[in-house]
């Protein structure tokens, strides 16, 4: 299964056009009295001054078929052999039904870790049978995950952040946004359209980036952002600064939402977040530097066969240079007291490539 791409198909100009109601089941109104809400969890790092993340993205598990074998052994495979502080998951986390039971089963090795984890939700992740609220708090229920009650007021069921302190307090904050599943625009009701990170939800983010900076010292602290759907400022990064391509495989183009959220224009003004971390498109795994500073990055496709996937070992399969398919994951690592980070693709089975120091 191939979706759609936009790249070609779509001027880069923001769609001039109001939103109808969501296609997704998330109806949720701004408001600001609304309150930003808690802190999903306040990490810190180890004794040696480390500590590791692990991006797991598109899973896509449908319980009991087995073509889902491989996803699961890879989240097993990584939890063990990175053994990280804290797990992150990208969304597309199911693609089938019986959708709650396939939502356990992929996410059973992250609940018995005693590892604290969270997701973002992925489009896929309200399509077959449960919606998306209760898909949500079906995961909630779940041991160790740190996900807090969707916000009212605010659009989604997965924004929340989680900081990482050191000696003199917060060093790093994790954002953490829902980016739906799709909407229908005005004028373009026949066309598809992924939907978009909406005003409450920068709104939200404004106010806990503000409160952070608030607490130290009015300096931003550096942050990254995880959803699943990337912005459409990666179609421009591609476009016009190739050279900045950093390392992996970029094996598709980019399937972002036709919308121009704005989101990317408020981390350029917030100057906290130093990368955006998404999922969404399966055969691309690399690392972007953006002329502005603010890293592109895409997580390895986690998954197996229930969807479409061509990344091997070395890059991308294709009938010409037939290739082992080989799920992975992302891997992230802070030191204390530095302001930059490591990250990397591990693959299923150990093997880790493309290893980048960031600032």
């Amino acid at each position: 299964m191939k979706r759609r791409s936009f790249l070609k198909n779509a001027a880069w100009a923001t769609v001039a056009a109001a939103a109808a109601p969501s296609l997704s089941a998330c109806t949720r109104v701004s408001s600001p009295k609304d309150s930003i809400g808690p802190l999903a969890a306040s990490l810190s790092y180890r004794p040696d001054g480390t500590f590791t993340l692990v991006q797991f993205t598109d899973t896509h598990y449908i319980a009991g078929d087995p073509r889902s074998e491989r996803a699961l052994e890879c989240v097993k495979d990584a939890i063990d052999g990175v053994k990280p502080d804290l797990v992150i998951h990208t969304g597309d986390i199911v693609f089938g039904k019986p959708d709650l039971d396939s939502a356990r089963g992929i996410l059973t090795p992250l609940a018995d870790s005693g590892i604290p984890w969270a997701v973002a939700l992925g489009n896929h992740d309200s399509q077959f049978g449960s919606t998306r609220e209760e898909m949500f708090a079906f995961i909630r229920s779940l041991p160790g995950c740190v996900n807090t009650a969707p916000k009212e007021g605010v659009y989604g069921y997965s924004n929340d952040v989680i900081t990482l302190s050191g000696d003199k307090g917060v060093e790093k904050a994790f954002y953490l946004f829902d980016s739906m599943d799709a909407v229908i625009l005005k004028g373009m009701e026949e066309e598809h359209c992924y939907d978009y990170i909406r005003v409450s939800q920068l709104n939200w983010y404004k106010a806990h980036s503000e409160k952070l900076q608030a607490q130290n010292g009015n300096e931003p602290v550096p942050a990254l952002a995880f959803f699943h759907i990337p912005l459409r400022e990666i179609e421009r990064a591609l476009w016009e600064a190739p050279n900045r391509f950093l390392v992996g495989n970029n094996g598709e183009d980019p399937c972002p939402s036709r919308v121009n959220s704005g989101l990317f224009g408020l981390f350029l003004e917030r100057g906290d977040v130093r990368a955006i971390v998404t999922g969404h498109d399966h055969d691309c795994d690399y690392v972007l530097r953006g002329e502005t500073g603010i890293n592109f990055i895409y997580g390895r496709y986690s998954g197996c066969d229930t969807v479409y996937n061509h990344l091997g070992r070395t890059g991308k399969s294709t009938q010409e240079n037939p290739q082992e398919k080989v799920s992975g994951c992302r891997v992230f690592q802070f030191q204390k007291g530095k302001p930059g980070f490591r990250t990397w693709v591990r693959l299923l089975g150990g093997e880790i490539q493309n290893e980048v120091e960031l600032i």
